[in-house]
This record gives structure tokens, sequence and C-alpha cells, in this order.
């Protein structure tokens, strides 16, 4: 490998602020994306004339093409830079955006949600990799909470805004309104981000190596493997699994590529994905970690929801608002972590994280039919403050102790397996929950039988309330059968939701021995590291 020398970096910087300000607007859009579409989706199909199967492929498109595009983004950035990867990345998203809003015909929508993946696949690593080195490194901390702030709050807020959007105009507006956002967005990047003279000339040496030594077959393993992995957790639960020959065929694919994959990528000398990051035991443990949480994030953003919407009947809008204090105490307590990240161990923080996920999760397990939306407040705050203590030692963690040069390569890295984190925790939570109501269901339904006293007189007082409203006695007997299979089904289902909330907890302290790894050198070098006006 080429050795890639160090410069000395400017001291005029430009407003941090600005930068932090400029660069929110690409990831923002990007994480609401993820998740404003899945509430539009009935819309969507009933317009399109599409199945619930094909559906589905405008959420899955998009996923697949934005974690394909992740682990890339160092290794672009370093053949154009990051600046130019920022722009070119929020002009296809919003190009993608508009053409997405103007789409008549399910393929012509899929193939816009790629291509809107693509763009915004780099601009959540890419934001992170400039935090990182915008901001001074007493102040990382507070970087990472500003990025954590942004990367949580997207998935939490996109359902609510997609079901505002949805009912109050029509669904092709989940797309446009992310035309200003994304304009403004870019003529900010624009205007107030410069790449400093040492990352430039450290791009300029790795390109000229990649150019010499161009890893396209790392390219095409990584797209295939990459792409076999998430079509595999999108589309495994809809396809029963290894019941369906395309599912066993996309994890053979997937376990094959990505084995070569990795062979390939230690052993290439230009790497298009830089793997022997792990060997920093400081960015593997917080990786790893970041995977586990991602997944527990994912799992009980899609759980809540879907228990306040089918089990209390609310509205997706509703829904959203009730859970909109988990989002607010991200927000709160983000900051402040920020500004003690300096003076507490990264894992002192997110071990008391972790305890404070158990706690939500043992209160959240205790939910019924009658839980009102004031009951879920403090254990919505409580899981907030969680991630929030969680998320941001972190991500400052991760790349504490990578090279400026490096930075992109890992921001990506750490995004991709955050985001299969994800991906696997929504699959398993959503597996889980079903094979709980069944089991809950079969559990309850053997001791709701007309032997048993009570039993018999309520479905008798059903059976005379309905025959009172004009039934016929044979048509009332069969539809106080329903409604009392409904009241069971019910119940199995408010079971299935503790059951999965105490497993998420309990599960969640697997966390606490990759502690032991997690070791932050403290700093004391006083050194401007902020990008500075060309």
């Amino acid at each position: 490998m080429t050795a890639i020398a160090t410069y000395p970096v400017p001291a005029q910087p430009v407003n941090k602020w600005l930068v932090t300000v400029s660069i929110a607007f690409g990831s923002l859009m990007a994480t609401i994306d993820s998740s404003i579409v899945n509430v539009a989706l009935p819309n969507i199909r009933g317009e399109l004339g599409a199945s619930i199967q094909e559906i589905t492929w405008i959420s899955t498109a998009y996923m697949i093409a934005m974690v394909l595009v992740m682990p890339l983004t160092g290794f672009l950035g370093g053949f154009f830079g990051q600046k130019r990867i920022y722009l070119i990345s929020m002009f296809m998203f919003v190009a993608a955006s508009a053409l997405c809003g103007t789409a008549r015909s399910l393929p012509a929508l899929v193939l816009w949600r790629v291509i809107q993946g693509f763009g915004g696949g780099a601009l959540q690593p890419t934001q992170q990799a400039i935090l990182r080195q915008t901001f001074p490194p007493s102040e990382q901390g507070m970087a990472m909470a500003i990025f954590s702030m942004v990367i949580m709050v997207g998935p939490a807020i996109g359902p609510v805004l997609g079901g505002w959007i949805t009912d109050n105009y029509s669904w092709p507006w989940i797309f446009f309104i992310n035309l200003p956002v994304g304009l403004i967005g870019i003529m900010m990047t624009i205007q107030n981000l410069h790449e400093p003279p040492d990352l430039r000339a450290a791009n300029r040496v790795r390109a000229e190596l990649a150019r010499k030594n161009l890893d396209i077959a790392g390219i095409v393993l990584m797209v295939i493997g990459i792409g076999a992995l998430q079509y595999l957790f999108e589309e495994g639960p809809q396809d029963d699994w290894f019941d369906a020959m395309e599912i066993r065929i996309a994890a053979f694919v997937c376990g094959v590529a990505l084995i070569a994959f990795v062979i390939r990528e230690l052993s290439a000398t230009a790497p298009v994905v830089n793997l022997r990051l792990f060997k920093d035991a400081t960015f593997a443990s917080a990786t790893l970690i970041a995977f586990i949480m991602f997944g527990m994030l994912m799992g009980s953003l899609f759980l809540l929801p879907v228990f306040a919407q089918e089990s209390l009947h609310y509205t997706a809008t509703l829904s959203g608002i009730v859970l909109m204090p988990r989002t607010l105490a991200m927000m709160v307590v983000s900051p402040l972590i920020g500004r003690i990240y300096n003076r507490v161990q990264p894992a002192f923080i997110i071990g008391f994280g972790v305890l404070l996920f158990v706690i939500g999760s043992y209160q959240l397990s205790h939910i019924t039919l009658e839980t009102s939306s004031t009951d879920m407040i403090l254990p919505l705050v409580v899981t907030g403050a969680a991630f929030a203590c969680l998320f941001v030692p972190l991500t400052t963690a991760a790349l504490s102790g990578i090279a400026r040069h490096e930075m992109a390569d890992a921001a990506g890295l750490n995004s991709f397996v955050r985001q299969v984190g994800g991906s696997i925790g929504l699959t398993i939570f959503a597996t889980i929950f079903t094979n709980y109501a069944i089991e809950a269901q079969a559990g309850l339904a053997s001791h709701v039988t007309v032997l048993r006293p009570e039993v018999a007189a309520h479905l008798a007082q059903l059976k005379m309330g309905m025959i009172a409203h004009g039934l016929d006695p044979m048509a009332a007997q069969a539809l106080a059968a329903r409604i009392t299979a409904g009241s069971v089904m019910r119940q199995a289902t408010v079971l299935s939701f503790d059951r999965i909330f105490l497993f998420q907890g309990l599960l969640f302290l697997l966390v606490i021995p990759i502690l032991f790894f997690l070791r932050v050198q403290r700093t004391t070098e006083k050194v401007h590291v902020e990008i500075s006006a060309e």
C-alpha cells in the first residue's frame, strides 16, 4: 500500500454550525424516506393496481439500493471528494424524488426508488464523516449527538409525516416534499462546505492507487452479496422463509458472494471496502454494539405502531403522535450525552443506556387493551433516553481511532453494519411476534369453551342481544362465536406484544460483555480539524 502523507490543517475555519445545518438536510430526508412510504402503500397500491406482494418492492428497492452504496462511500469519496459525492447524492435523491411523485406505473416507481436509494445511501455516512472532520476533538461527542438526533428522528417522524400527508393530500406529495428541502440543502452545502487541503491531497494519492488497482471483483461480489442479503431479510418473512425457492437461492448466493468478498477485500491492493478497519478493537466493538442496538430500535419502531394501530385502533397519524415522547426524549438527552462524552468513559454511558432500555422494555411488557396514551409516556421517555445514551457514544467511539483520510470508509462501513442490523432486527421481531401470537391464541382458545359456565353465559348474552336487534337465532349464535374468537385473538396479540418486549429487554443485556472491549484513548492534543474555507 502506498503511504499517505499527512498535511497540516489550516487554522482558518468556517462556521461549524453552518456546515452542520447544511449537511443535515440530506441525512434527514434519507432516513425519513426509509419509513415515510410504508403508511402510503395502500393508497399507492390502489392507484397503481398492484398486488400486495408487488407493492412491497417500493420499500424493498429503496432499502437494497441504499445499503449497497453505504460501504462504497469512502471509495467514491476518494475518487471524487466528499463534497462532490455529497452534492451528487443530493442531486440524485432530489431528482429521483420528483420522478417518484410523477410515476404512474409500478415499474417506473420502483426504478426511481432505486435511484433515490443510491442517492440516499451515501448521505448518512458522508454526513457522519464530515461532522467528525469539522468539529475539534473536544467537541466530537456533540458532533455525534447532532448526527444521532438526525438518524433517530427520521424513522420516528416518517410514519407520522407520511400518514398526515396521505390523509390530507395525496401520496405523490410524500416525494414532492423533498424538493424544497433538498434544494435548500444543496445551496447551503455549496456555500458552506469546503474540503481541507490535507483530505484533498490524501484522496488524490488514494485515487491514483485505486485507478492502478481497480477492485472490480470486489465491487461485483459486494453488489451480489449485499443485494442478496437485503432481499433475504426484506422478502423472507413474506415468502415463508426457506419454504420458498427464491429465498433459498438468495441465501446461497449471499453466503458464497460475501465469503468471496471478504477474502478478496483482505487480499486486494486497493480494496473497495476497507475491512482492515475492524482490526481496531474500539471500531469493531462499537460497530457490533450498534448492529445489535439498531436491530432493537427498528424492532421497537415496528412493534409499537402496530400495537397502537391494530390493537388500540389508532390512525397512522395518531399512533405517530402518541409515540412522539420517545423522539422528544432522544432529542433532549442526545445533546446532554454529547456534552459529558469527554468526561465519562463511553462504556459507562452505554451500560447506563442498556439498563434504561431494559427498564423501559419491562414497563412496555405490561401494556394491555386498557392502556391509555398517558400510560405509555413514561416507558417511551425511558427508552428514548436509553437510545440517546447508546447511540451518541457508540457513533463517537467507533471512529475515535480512525485516521482523518479513512473517516469516510469507517463511517460508511459503520452505517452499513447498523442498517443491516436494523433489517435483521425488524425481520426477527416480526417473525417472533407472529409465532408468539399463534402460541398465545392456541393457549387461550383451549380455555374458552362452552363447557365453562362463564363462557356459555357470555355467548348466551351476546346471542340474546343480537336477537333483540333482529337477527335470527342461528345467525346470532354464529356471530356471537365470531365475536368471542375475535376477543381471543386480540388478547393473544396483547400477550404476544408483552412477551416480545420482555424478550427484547433481556436480549439487550448481551451487549454488556462487549463493553469490556470498548476502550477509547482520550486525546489532549488541541488540533483544529474543522473543514476550512478554500
